[in-house]
């Protein structure tokens, strides 16, 4: 038995396999369709929304008539669909029916088993099932390994009571969510309204500041210099070292989710101080940014990262702010655009030109932005809370 239950079910959950509760197991095509001109969406990892495929997100479908000649089957309303190659862990249920490839196994649920409480079971099972699926480049897990799979499960009345239970854990994660991304919306376009200058800012006097000027990433700073070219080593409780991976992808912030120390002799040349920003020069993640915090402790910055201390006339958090922006962004994406392993320089980087407003202007602007990246974070953090919560309750919960 689970370690939490509701009151009134002290039955033992019963083994059993997955072909016994289910009634069909649609594996779907391997090639995907030459014309996409039909009403029947084509699920992609990328299109799932949180639990859920409902097709909002989908730009391609399927007609009747390829379907036909392709002997392909649908996947029908309401079946829990599993992630089964490289993207191992994504379940979701389909709230129309859907075509899609060999990424995913979908699993009709028969009248013995609740479909909302095997979509949360299934979410306990993904180290299991990449155990099944092996050590492989790419892990695949077949039908018949679905087929034989096996789990334990209460009677219909209590999957039912667990499942509803559940569902609006999941809505309350899902309007969370919903304000997150609205915020992050909000931030986007005010960033694009400020850094255009179709939002301009007047001074403590109710004066227009001065015209923007044209600065070079070059004048704005200076010691400018590349990281520690070592290895990491377990944290030391002094000294840590940030690497790409450590930067947020979405506030350029320092995650503290793995944090490690620089395994070298160190030196106060690749520690971090006040005003430097650092910018990542190679690989995918080209062009993100992390500007210094003090309250992130002592910190020393990687080889694959890029310092540049901002001048004392030029307010940090403004500069910041600019790399996220969607003219550096584009700006970025075309600089990194070269063949094989894409990069930036940090002669590229000191090139990059933008507008900038007088100091005081440069601050007003950069305490408005902070205000809402603090809205951001106390929500995100509540985000946070709620999917730990429901991680929880799967543990409890399930056996």
């Amino acid at each position: 038995v689970p370690k939490l239950r509701f009151k009134g079910y002290n039955d033992e959950w019963k083994g059993v396999k997955l072909k016994n509760i289910c009634s069909d197991f649609i594996v779907p095509m391997r090639d995907k369709p030459k014309e996409f001109n039909g009403n029947i969406p084509w699920c992609r990892i990328e299109d799932i929304e949180g639990n859920y495929f409902h097709g909002t997100k989908s730009n391609q479908y399927v007609s009747q008539e390829t379907i036909d000649v392709m002997n392909l089957k649908i996947i029908p309303t309401g079946s829990v669909i599993c992630s089964c190659s490289a993207s191992l862990g994504t379940y979701a249920i389909n709230t129309r029916p859907i075509i899609t490839n060999q990424t995913f196994i979908g699993l009709v649920c028969s009248d013995k088993i609740s479909n909302h409480f095997l979509l949360n079971l299934m979410h306990t099972q993904t180290k299991r099932l990449r155990i099944i699926a092996g050590g492989t480049t790419i892990p695949y897990i077949s039908r018949e390994k679905f087929e034989e799979y096996n789990i334990k499960i209460p009677n219909k009345d209590e999957q039912e009571k667990i499942a509803s239970f559940l569902t609006l854990i999941d809505k309350k994660i899902e309007k969370q969510k919903e304000l997150v991304e609205l915020l992050k919306k909000y931030k986007r376009g005010l960033l694009s309204s400020i850094f255009s200058q179709k939002l301009r800012f007047k001074d403590d006097n109710g004066n227009d500041y001065p015209a923007w000027e044209e600065k070079s990433l070059g004048e704005v700073t200076c010691n400018i210099s590349y990281g520690l070219n070592a290895a990491s080593k377990n944290y030391d409780g002094e000294n840590k070292y940030i690497r790409i991976t450590d930067i947020d992808e979405t506030t350029g912030k320092y995650n503290n989710l793995d944090i490690v120390s620089p395994d070298c002799v160190l030196s106060d040349d690749y520690k971090l101080k006040i005003n430097d920003l650092l910018f990542a020069r190679t690989g995918a993640s080209t062009g993100k940014t992390y500007l210094y915090n003090e309250n992130d402790g002592k910190i020393y910055f990687a080889g694959f990262l890029i310092k540049f201390s901002i001048k004392d006339e030029y307010c940090s958090n403004f500069i910041f702010y600019i790399t996220q922006t969607f003219n550096y962004k584009k700006w970025v994406s075309i600089m990194s655009a070269r063949s094989g392993q894409p990069g930036i320089n940090a002669k590229e980087y000191s090139n990059y030109k933008f507008s900038c407003p007088v100091y005081d202007e440069q601050v007003k602007i950069s305490n408005i932005i902070s205000k809402l990246d603090n809205i951001i974070e106390k929500e995100n953090i509540l985000l946070d809370s709620y999917n730990d919560y429901k991680k929880g309750l799967l543990q409890k919960m399930f056996i």
